[in-house]
């Protein structure tokens, strides 16, 4: 036995060597979860694969050959995420291979790596049937600081309750090739918990791992040597990058999201919803990577300020997964990482309906007769649907149940093409503290295919952008002090308080020079012809006509050339930069005005180029608000019970900083001074671009805008809506791209 065992170490080491010289690992993290085969005695298992590679992603095409036993997943729903660069996605595949198993896998032109499985059948003998290898969930590529410990708590199940231990893969038992254990790197086996000690160069690192399952034994037990009934891969991958700053400003995990290790229990056909929301004061979440099951939903991502938040969603359909099915997340910014979090689907597994059972449906209910003769000790009369106010009928020996489709709890989900209505028969006792009798828990679903499948009940149940703000438009102008649209409030402006100290109070005049608290027609006289603009008001402006919408300007930034090649910020987050703006007090919550202190700021032509990212949004919620930026005060709930746009980015065109038109006379009734506007283009073909986590599209539409009659036109140049030729000029913005986020409550 033991010369077999040497010579099957001998011949793996020999085909690693030869392995090794042409290939190398280049997935950033791979998982198999391993079902043994109940058909041949557990001689071969069906092997869930799960691989993580850099972008591009490689297709499927090579992960089943002709005549083999294999299943590739093309979801409609991929994987797909940009920390660490250059991005990543996921690839998931499943196949029937032997319980003693390694071979090297191929996926597209160049990604190889090697994996190895250990799980030769045993029959346990407290109940007689095959063991069941541990369950290893595969976490997003793992990111860490320099110089900045960090624990990283791996998530392990098992579904016949045995000890899962986590330990380094040796090649020298041909579980891997390349196998460098780093002096960074430490492990502690019992709890599955990976630490970097800090101690490293940036760069990436990989990381394997393999998982055993062990029975349990007392504590006070002498045996010492046990050995374990599987091993199964973990790889990973780890990015160092360079940092300077504290090591706990990494995004925190707030209320709401769900707790590390937990299990969520799913019947056939049932929906699984929660929300992952994040709070950093640090910077924004770029992105809440995931790595789960195939078409598990990822909707509502929104990022707000210090806030952000993002929903998964998983509907039970027919499937041959696995019973244990993991979700692994972290939200990323562009140099943190948050903690990692898992979660675990369990597939509960459903008895065979007794013999007489009939489900039938219409177009407006379901109708259940179930014989109860074989559910021996159900109280029937405990027994209800989704909604209790639904009756239930029975008799001594059939319970009938008539289910509308629009009632009774009954609830609509979609799995793949087909939609599915679903409800539940369950038994719900009074409460008591100790109960013996056996309980109830039916699943009921009619399934109505795609092609059947008509009318607004099939459509995603969110409503749209347009149908919440309607047909709207986000664009810039500029206008000298006192001129405008809005020059009743910049005339004799009040400003916020300093957004740089963090302290905003509403309508609060800030004690600033004398030259930023000046009326708009002081300042319109002090100007003469040819000279360089001092103070502009920057209006970003929408057209939204719905009440309690709320504009929100993410970031402005301001540079002397059309590329932007160099900017400057003039917003951040939220905030002034610097004290050379201000943002003035009106009374239009739809559009956003701001006092630019020309002198003040590092401009160095005579033309300036202005980009804004904007959202709007209506706190859903009356006695709500939407979420303050600059304050990063705000609250998780209030991000989740808020309804936003897409995100648009706009973009001025040049702005003169030198005054080429006469400045106008000033109204003797003691109003502001009369405005003076070129002429806007009438249309401005726009490319907007909606990326979402479900379907990418991709649309190019005209914008019209509004032609304005010109008091006075500068001849010279009439081409571009530009400051320098007007004491106050509109310049249309340009939409360059906006980001889909859903809504939902």
């Amino acid at each position: 036995m033991r010369d077999g065992f040497e010579l099957n170490v001998l011949l793996r080491g020999l085909t690693l060597l030869l392995l090794s010289a042409a290939c190398g690992a280049s997935s950033l993290g791979l998982a198999v979860h391993v079902v043994p085969l109940d058909g041949d005695g557990g001689k071969t298992v069906r092997a869930h694969f799960t691989v993580i590679t850099p972008s591009p992603c490689p297709d499927l095409s090579e992960v089943c050959a002709a005549g083999e036993d294999c299943e590739a997943h093309r979801t409609p729903l991929p994987y797909s995420y940009t920390k660490p660069s250059p991005g990543w996605c996921v690839r998931q595949w499943q196949k029937t291979v032997p319980s003693d198993y390694s071979a090297m896998l191929r996926l597209g032109p160049s990604a190889q790596f090697y994996v190895s499985i250990n799980a030769e059948p045993k029959i346990r003998a407290n109940n007689g049937k095959l063991n069941q290898p541990a369950y290893l969930a595969l976490p997003p590529p793992l990111r860490a600081r320099q110089n900045c410990p960090v624990d990283f708590h791996l998530s392990a199940k098992d579904l016949d309750g045995d000890k899962v231990r986590c330990r380094f893969a040796r090649a020298d038992k041909g579980e891997c090739l390349s196998c460098t254990q780093h002096a960074f790197i430490t492990l502690d086996e019992d709890k599955c918990i990976l630490s970097f000690t800090g101690n490293a160069e940036p760069g990436h690192y990989f990381i394997y791992l393999m998982a055993e399952d062990l029975i349990p034994v007392p504590k006070i037990s002498r045996v010492t040597d046990i050995t374990p009934l599987s091993s199964v891969p973990l790889h990973l991958s780890l990015s160092v990058e360079e940092w300077t700053s504290s090591c706990s400003n990494e995004p925190k995990a707030t209320d709401g999201t769900p707790e590390k290790h937990s299990v969520l229990f799913v019947m056939p056909f049932q929906e699984v919803k929660f929300s992952t929301n994040y709070k950093l004061d640090l910077e924004s979440v770029l992105e809440v990577a995931a790595v789960g099951p195939p078409d598990l939903y990822r909707v509502g991502f929104v990022s707000i300020g210090p806030l952000a938040t993002m929903t998964m969603a998983w509907v039970r359909s027919e499937n041959n997964q696995t019973r244990l099915l993991p979700i692994c997340f972290v939200s990323n910014t562009q140099s943190l990482q948050s903690e990692l979090r898992c979660v675990w689907l369990y597939q509960r597994q459903m008895r065979t309906l007794p013999a007489g059972t009939e489900l039938t449906c219409d177009n407006t209910e379901m109708t259940l007769v179930l014989p109860v003769t074989s559910f021996t000790g159900i109280n029937l009369a405990e027994l209800q649907l989704n909604s209790p106010t639904c009756p239930v009928s029975y008799n001594n020996t059939h319970l009938t149940a008539h289910i509308p489709l629009n009632g009774c709890g009954t609830k609509a989900v979609h799995s793949g093409s087909e939609l599915v209505y679903t409800n539940t028969l369950k038994s719900v006792p009074p409460y008591s503290m100790i109960r013996r009798s056996p309980i109830l828990m039916l699943p009921l679903a009619c399934r109505i295919p795609g092609v059947q499948v008509r009318g607004p009940q099939y459509a995603v149940g969110v409503p749209t952008e347009r149908e919440t703000f309607g047909d709207l438009q986000v664009w810039i102008e500029f206008h000298l002090p006192g001129q405008g649209p809005l020059a009743k409030f910049t005339s004799k402006p009040r400003f916020r308080s300093n957004f740089q100290a963090r302290k905003r109070r509403q309508a609060e005049i800030e004690p600033e020079s004398k030259t930023a608290r000046a009326s708009g027609d002081n300042i319109v006289r002090a100007m003469e012809l040819g000279s360089r603009v001092k103070q502009l008001d920057l209006y970003v402006m929408s057209n939204c006509s719905v009440d309690r919408a709320e504009m929100i300007v993410r970031d402005c930034t301001e540079s002397d050339t059309k590329d932007f090649a160099e900017s400057r910020p003039i917003l951040k987050d939220g905030c002034m930069s610097s004290n050379s703006t201000l943002e003035v007090v009106t009374e239009k919550t739809n559009s956003k005005v701001y006092r630019l202190d020309m002198d003040a700021m590092a401009t160095t032509g005579t033309t300036m180029y202005v980009q804004c990212n904007v959202h709007l949004c209506i706190a859903t919620m009356p006695s709500d608000k939407c979420p303050d930026l600059c304050t990063r005060t705000g609250r998780s709930s209030t991000l989740v019970g808020s309804v936003f746009t897409s995100e648009y980015k706009i973009r001025s065109g040049p702005v003169s900083l030198v005054l080429t038109t006469a400045a106008p006379a000033v109204s003797t009734s003691g109003g502001a001074a009369p405005t003076i506007l070129s002429t806007m283009p009438n249309t401005a073909l726009t490319t907007e671009t909606k990326t979402s986590s479900l379907t990418p599209k991709t649309t190019t539409k005209p914008i019209t805008g509004t032609t304005i009659p010109p008091t006075s036109i500068n001849t010279a140049s009439n081409s571009t809506s530009r400051a320098p030729e007007m004491a106050t000029a509109m310049t249309p913005g340009v939409i360059l791209t906006a980001i889909c986020i859903f809504f939902f409550k």
